[in-house]
């Protein structure tokens, strides 16, 4: 059985061998157009190497079973040829749908996508890239083998640095995508070949582990071969298949790491693979295979009832066999089978008048709804995230199963089904358990949205630190609700917004005009719209304000403002006298449900101290007669004033940083004084505050005291 899809050289010694090659089986119409471009490639072949790159991954396409269209454009692919023949030359000598194709492969193969990760308009680069994907998916199926033919390349003669970038590049954005698109055993020989050059010493002592126990391992594999495939033909069962199935390098490492074993310990170092003729046999193999030896009952899985995202279907198994050994075992049909190894090449979606393959548009799909959001951010965050092999798979109430990233939540799933959905869920049912909506999905879970009857989806869903959301495209969804509600509306919250945070931050002075211009909008109303739809956050709003008015608190102290906190009788009560004025003394400044004592001033009534006060402790004798017992009473909406100290390691952004997160407390900050010391590259702030009870001061302090380089937070006084 072959294991890899790159032809043997000899193939390609010559023009003309390289041709009989490439048009074997075709039609003598599809002959000659696959002759004029291996002419047309060879015409212009690098010297370096004797022939070109491009007649390799042709040959790896035509093992794939790639028809005329997709060999010509591998053939024209390369930058060599795109110098020497345009785009109007291709379309005039072999035609529009090839011409468009070459297109697509000479713009991809130009593209670095680690490139892309790294630059400014990185967004703009991944939007083209996965437009061309989606438009024709043929043109990932020739970079894909241009890819791999480029890794034996580097093996053979790249420099060692270069070598090791493209094949971390191959494993972190190809191989999942061989997957995605359910191209098995390409992504297995990607896998392979670029874990070669990035782990040399790794690759090399697996190779010699697996080659050791070779010939034993043979041996042990035929007898439990013969063993299995007489006891199932004994059941009246035909086999289409049964044989040893090889094992990939890079698949035994990362099991070796993930699982913390040994190579000895791994079960399907000794693996079977059985194909049969239908479903009903693969269960019927497995019955009998499990009723002849043990069966390791946490290596179960069936893939057949619950196929993966991309399509993949079998039953998996693993086994104590002979001599006490463990042997995994895989059972699928022969069409099963040609999917889970060629993916999409099993058959082609483009054949005319094939069928479109569901489990090839599925991926498509994913990767078209990416384009469905404008925004820059969640584009690229989705794009990684459908190319992560981490998938969760669950259930809808009537059994259908929805493919969702790992870490989905509730909301995730009801977006996923539909947005309508998604705008009026009001909680979720697990297995028939409600749940909070921030529940982790895992495998095999029937989830339940429950609605009401309008939409009313909640601002805190797009709030990444919540945990509502972890799908770009669902937040994305969220997030289109919001754009969509009344412009006038959108225009007078953000300005409420804004002018919370401003007064928040005491910075009521700053001209808008600046933060406008600071936030890159034109007019300050479209500011507010964006405030108010959440285009902006709130952390955005605070950090272009500590960067314009950060400069006057480091060098002189922001004044204080007036504390004009109406502290009613309801608040505090005096003990045996009614109608008095109370005042919260500024020096202990007093917070329910701290233990309170009152003075009888002269004119303004009674200040309310601690009763730890330093200047209630201190009192001489004759001032005492004056004190008086006090009460906290129902204290209401009351907001009382208190001052906290912060110490901190000084950086950038950590004023901003302390204010997102009284601004996500929804605190009311009346005052900050903040100094620097350059020689300690410490940070002292004093930040005064309003809040109902000290219970809210804790959650508060608590909060700072998790910042990056916060030393210590403690209230004043």
């Amino acid at each position: 059985m072959r294991h890899t899809y790159s032809p043997d050289d000899e193939a390609f010694a010559t023009m003309e061998s390289s041709q009989d090659y490439l048009t074997e089986n075709c039609t003598r119409n599809q002959a000659l157009i696959i002759r004029r471009a291996v002419e047309h490639c060879w015409a212009v072949r690098e010297r370096k190497t004797g022939y070109p790159e491009a007649i390799h991954v042709a040959g790896q396409l035509k093992q794939m079973r790639a028809d005329m269209p997709i060999l010509v454009s591998a053939l024209l692919g390369t930058d060599v040829a795109a110098k020497e023949y345009s785009i109007d030359f291709v379309r005039e000598h072999y035609g529009q749908e090839i011409a468009q194709l070459t297109d697509g492969v000479r713009w991809l193969n130009a593209l670095t996508i680690s490139d892309a990760f790294g630059s400014g308009d990185q967004a703009e680069t991944l939007r083209r890239m996965v437009l061309t994907m989606v438009t024709d998916v043929r043109v990932v199926l020739v970079k894909l083998a241009y890819r791999t033919q480029r890794l034996y390349q580097l093996i053979k003669t790249g420099p060692v640095e270069r070598s090791i970038a493209v094949a971390q590049e191959t494993l972190t954005i190809y191989t999942p995508l061989a997957n995605r698109l359910g191209l098995g055993q390409l992504k297995w020989e990607l896998e392979d070949v670029a874990f070669r050059i990035v782990e040399p010493e790794a690759y090399k002592r697996i190779a010699k582990a697996l080659e050791e126990n070779r010939a034993s391992r043979e041996v042990y594999i035929e007898d439990f071969v013969n063993d299995l495939s007489n006891r199932v033909e004994s059941h009246g069962i035909k086999i289409a298949s049964v044989f040893g199935r090889p094992k990939h390098i890079y698949s035994i490492w990362k099991k070796m790491r993930d699982k913390h074993i040994g190579f000895s310990d791994l079960f399907d170092v000794r693996a079977v693979r059985v194909l049969v003729d239908d479903i009903q046999q693969c269960y019927s193999v497995l019955g009998i295979a499990h009723s002849i030896w043990q069966p390791i009952s946490r290596e179960f899985d069936d893939y057949i009832a619950n196929p993966k995202g991309n399509g993949y279907r079998s039953l998996h198994t693993a086994v104590i066999g002979p001599r006490g050994k463990p042997v995994e075992i895989q059972i699928r049909t022969r069409l099963m089978d040609d999917d889970a190894e060629n993916g999409v090449a099993a058959h082609w979606a483009y054949k005319e008048g094939a069928p479109v393959d569901l489990n090839l548009q599925k991926g498509i799909n994913a990767l078209r709804q990416l384009l469905d959001d404008n925004d820059d951010e969640f584009l690229v965050e989705g794009f990684s995230q459908q190319l992560d092999s981490q998938r969760v798979y669950v259930f809808t109430p009537k059994g259908e199963v929805i493919d969702l990233s790992k870490g989905a939540t509730p909301l995730d799933f009801a977006y996923h089904v539909h947005s309508e959905i998604g705008h009026r869920c009001r909680g979720a049912k697990i297995n028939g358990r409600i749940v909070p909506l921030t529940y982790a999905l895992t495998n095999g879970d029937q989830v339940e949205i429950l609605t009401t009857r309008e939409p009313a989806p909640s601002r805190d869903w797009l709030n990444q630190s919540l945990g509502y959301i972890n799908s770009s495209r669902a937040r994305g969804k969220v997030r289109a609700w919001f754009n969509q509600q009344d412009h006038d509306q959108q225009l007078s919250d953000g300005r409420s917004i804004l002018d919370r945070e401003l007064k928040r931050y005491r910075a009521t002075s700053l001209a808008i005009d600046t933060l406008v211009k600071r936030l890159k909008f034109d007019k300050a109303n479209d500011l507010f719209v964006a405030i108010g739809r959440n285009d902006v956050t709130v952390s955005q709003i605070v950090g272009a304000i500590d960067h314009l008015a950060e400069p006057v608190a480091r060098s002189t102290d922001i004044v204080n403002r007036q504390d004009s906190l109406d502290h009613s009788n309801s608040a505090i009560h005096v003990r045996g006298v009614g109608n008095l004025l109370t005042t919260i003394a500024p020096c202990c400044q007093a917070v329910p449900p701290d233990s309170i004592v009152g003075f009888i001033t002269r004119g303004k009534g009674v200040t309310i101290h601690r009763a730890d006060c330093s200047n209630i402790l201190n009192l001489r004798e004759s001032e005492r007669e004056r004190l008086i017992d006090v009460d906290w009473g129902e204290s209401g909406s009351s907001r009382y004033r208190v001052e906290i100290h912060i110490i901190a390691y000084d950086r950038n952004g950590l004023l901003r940083d302390v204010s997102t997160v009284l601004s996500a407390l929804n605190v009311d900050v009346v005052s900050v004084n903040t100094l620097s010391d350059e020689a300690s590259q410490t940070a002292d702030m004093k930040i005064g505050l309003h809040i109902a009870n000290t219970s809210e001061l804790t959650t508060i302090m608590d909060k700072i005291r998790q910042l990056r380089n916060v030393q210590d937070v403690e209230r004043v006084n």
